[in-house]
């Protein structure tokens, strides 16, 4: 593929003029005119949900640049309606590279008064609750949680239960 008949598509395109919308008047963003997508690789499996993203935001002259791309796959954005493919290296199949899922990271020691105020909390109990079942006041109970969301990074009470389900302080 050559890039010639691409700039012959691309000399007479203008730069849409800059006037001020009239309210209630419609005029599509600039880049629903032109799009140029990068990804790393169009591997087997990737063209026809690639070409059903953009058709469904609207970018009619879309050119697609990649490292590396299945041969396949490049006839199917094609037959899309995509204005070009530039692919660095291409493979009669291209297998989509295992991504391993990175490990959570480990949570901060808590103590156990702070897992039992914790537990509670994923239970959907109250602070004045929560205070009553171990014998503390609700302020109490307030400043363990501060100190719960100090430590894990989030003042969310749902957010606390599902880091600590995450890391295996609650089961």
């Amino acid at each position: 593929m050559t890039i010639e008949p691409l700039r012959r598509d691309l000399a007479p395109a203008r730069r849409p003029e800059l006037r001020p919308a009239m309210p209630g008047s419609r005029t599509p963003p600039p880049s629903a005119q032109q799009m140029c997508v990068v990804v790393t690789e169009v591997a087997d499996g990737d063209g026809a949900p690639l070409v059903r993203n953009l058709r469904r935001r609207g970018a009619p002259r879309v050119v697609v640049l990649t490292r590396r791309a299945s041969r396949p796959e490049l006839g199917i954005l094609l037959q899309g309606g995509l204005r070009g493919v530039v692919a660095g290296s291409t493979a009669p199949s291209l297998q989509r590279a295992a991504v391993a899922a990175a490990p959570p990271p480990p949570l901060p020691d808590l103590t156990a008064r702070e897992i039992s105020v914790l537990k509670l909390v994923a239970d959907g109990r109250t602070n004045r609750l929560i205070g009553e079942d171990l014998g503390l006041s609700a302020l109490t109970v307030k400043s363990h949680l501060a100190r719960i969301s100090r430590k894990l990074g989030t003042g969310d009470r749902a957010e606390l239960v599902a880091i600590s389900i995450r890391g295996g302080v609650l089961a």
